[in-house]
């Protein structure tokens, strides 16, 4: 029997972690001998982050959730780090898999490597060559540890080569757009959730998401907010889904700010409910690394709220368009956006050639098995 434990915390690993865990349940659908479990380090703790997205996926329960929560990061890393090894000392999993680039990936591989167990990192080899951010810190840390390094794109294989890693490299695909693939349909057919939020159906709006560090210190976040408000009072309602994070921040730091009354502030979204939205809406403002893919691949111009992104291709491709963490370049950026009038066919169809054929995950899941075979 091959074990496989998976380490997740956050929302973008729970939309990996079920593309792969499909996958896992095909080989033992197969008759394959591998189980399967999930350590919640419990990072997002908020239910409408967390809980709900194993809900909507069918994600086996946690066999563990650490509960850690929020805190400085060197707190939080070195309290995952801590419990992750009590555990995997009693498990002993025959590999370990991580997701991405948040501190539950950092603190996952470091105790299953020093611990000698192998360990797959899932969405290997993406740079944003900014080392002001922590993900980027935990990218690299963590691809140089990991074992196993499974690319989402023939970029990360090419970042992860001039690294000098390229014998641990497998290109895989991305399993997010596996994901987005196969919920996209389901997630249009459930009820509009437009009128709830005061939002009439064909209205035009923007969804929009801030959550990273940088992102949410004061002075930043209040710049932002003020660039959204300037949307919605000059060109349409913006659908803003506040994490908690950046909630605290307002309540805290900046409790002057007032919202435009087109700019609508709402609880985080489930993922079936926020693919609905966004296959609805005009246009994307975020910071955030999964959201700017899922625009791209349902077609959906984003504009990111960052310096730069790991997702380049995006760029190039001409569906994200980098606005500044200050979102400087934004008002010129809208007028680009209205004279390209959105994303068209040929484009979506060379997004979806970067990203896979839609097949990631089982392309993940075989290449850890054979990890686990090799390293028994």
């Amino acid at each position: 029997m091959i074990r496989i434990l998976s380490i997740v915390g956050a929302r973008p690993q729970f939309v990996k972690l079920a593309a792969v865990e499909r996958a896992f349940r095909q080989h033992r659908d197969g008759g394959a001998s591998v189980a399967t479990t999930i350590l919640h380090t419990g990072q997002h703790y908020d239910d409408n982050m967390s809980r709900v997205f194993f809900d909507e996926f069918g994600i086996p329960a946690p066999e563990v959730n650490l509960e850690v929560g929020s805190g400085p990061q060197g707190e939080q890393t070195a309290r995952m780090l801590t419990a992750i090894e009590q555990h995997l000392q009693t498990v002993r999993p025959d590999v370990v898999v991580v997701y991405g680039d948040t501190n539950s990936t950092l603190a996952g591989t470091l105790a299953a490597v020093k611990l000698h167990i192998p360990v797959a990192h899932v969405e290997a080899g993406l740079r944003s060559f900014n080392r002001q951010m922590p993900e980027e810190i935990n990218r690299v840390l963590t691809d140089h540890a990991a074992d196993l390094l499974l690319a989402p794109t023939q970029v990360a294989v090419a970042n992860l080569a001039k690294e000098g890693l390229q014998s641990r490299v497998k290109y895989s695909g991305d399993v997010m757009y596996d994901a987005v693939l196969h919920y996209a349909s389901l997630a249009a057919q459930r009820a509009d959730l437009l009128a709830s939020f005061g939002l009439q159906s064909g209205e035009l709006y923007a969804l929009a998401t801030i959550h990273r560090a940088e992102n949410t210190e004061p002075a930043r976040l209040r710049t932002l907010l003020a660039r959204l408000n300037d949307v919605a009072q000059e060109r349409c309602a913006v659908l803003f889904p506040v994490h908690p994070r950046t909630r605290a921040v307002i309540a805290s730091a900046i409790q002057d700010w007032r919202p435009h009354p087109r700019l609508r502030l709402i609880d985080p979204l489930g993922y079936m409910d926020l693919l609905n939205v966004l296959q609805r809406s005009g246009f994307v403002l975020t910071d955030s690394g999964g959201l700017q893919k899922e625009a791209a691949f349902l077609g959906r111009q984003c504009f990111t709220l960052r310096d730069e992104t790991e997702w380049v291709e995006t760029v190039e491709l001409g569906v994200n368009i980098i606005v500044g963490s200050d979102a400087a370049k934004l008002p010129a950026a809208l007028r680009t956006f209205d004279e390209r009038c959105g994303v068209n066919d040929d484009t979506r169809r060379r997004v979806a050639a970067m990203y896979g054929d839609g097949r990631a995950g089982v392309s993940v899941a075989d290449a850890i098995t054979q990890l686990a075979r090799d390293s028994a």
